[in-house]
């Protein structure tokens, strides 16, 4: 599952980087998304497969807060690049004359800079308030990785203000991100209703599939993990449904974009034609 996450994300970033009909804002997205996918993927599912083999299940706190840290950068990378797609989608479609003027690279640089810097602040701040806990000797954790509230809810201190400062940054930062994609599609479907050319509709929203797939994706599972652990103290099933939200999207996203888009498709059946050639 691991291999097939890191494979399939690295062949959408060599398919972009590899065919300058990809150089567009869109791709250029499409590649960051691909590799925040691999980074947290491996923030946790190497030392998973370890513990496995070794029979160990023992973490070091400083490789525990690490991991918390690195999934939550990587986890709230991943929720503000779903909302500058969507950006891009609604620019795309609704200003399509202005749209080489609007998503400039340096607005996209710009945009993976900020979104990079506030998921680091955000994470550092947890990890930070992690810190100020204590807890009474060796603790079991009973996940497969290092999640924030399954951490804090060992403490023996008490963790009141970390849940309130957790719950709060996740209801801004998903709010935000969740109004924005909203807004966007909403202004995109108000947009195309006044296309009179069923196929240029169809056109238009086709570009939109494989994105409005990805963000069901991502948020249903995010949507599962938080109600699960809200609703049901079986540690297990919060496990599982962790599980669907750091390993499921990550593995299911190069497919989703590969099998949808003609570009992709293309750029990777060149890609094959060059190693066949080179062989």
């Amino acid at each position: 599952m691991y291999l097939v996450t890191v494979l399939g994300n690295l062949l959408i970033i060599l398919a972009v980087s590899s065919d300058p009909h990809l150089h567009t804002p869109m791709y250029f997205f499409l590649s960051h998304l691909s590799l925040a996918d691999i980074c947290l993927s491996t923030t946790t599912i190497p030392k998973m497969l370890v513990n496995i083999q070794t029979q160990n299940q023992s973490i070091c706190f400083t490789c525990c807060l690490t991991q918390i840290c690195l999934v939550l950068i990587f986890a709230g990378l991943e929720n503000f690049l779903l909302t500058a797609m969507a950006y891009d989608r609604y620019v795309a479609i609704c200003h399509p004359l202005m749209y080489m003027i609007i998503m400039s690279p340096h607005l996209c640089g710009l945009l993976i800079l900020l979104s990079l810097l506030i998921s680091t602040v955000n994470a550092l701040l947890h990890s930070l308030m992690v810190l100020r806990l204590s807890f009474c000797g060796d603790v079991e954790i009973p996940h497969f990785f290092c999640e924030l509230a399954q951490v804090v809810s060992l403490a023996c201190s008490d963790y009141f203000i970390n849940t309130i400062v957790a719950n709060f940054m996740a209801s801004i930062f998903g709010g935000i991100s969740l109004t924005g994609i909203i807004f966007s599609y909403t202004q995109i479907l108000s947009s195309l209703v006044r296309i009179p050319s069923a196929g240029r509709k169809y056109k238009a929203f086709s570009t939109c599939g494989s994105h409005l797939l990805v963000v069901f994706l991502f948020y249903g599972t995010g949507f599962v993990v938080y109600i699960s652990s809200a609703v049901t103290d079986y540690s297990r099933k919060t496990a599982v449904a962790s599980m669907l939200y750091v390993v499921v999207p990550q593995m299911l996203n190069p497919f989703i974009y590969s099998l949808r888009n003609k570009d992709i498709k293309r750029a990777l059946r060149r890609i094959m034609s060059r190693t066949t050639f080179l062989q």
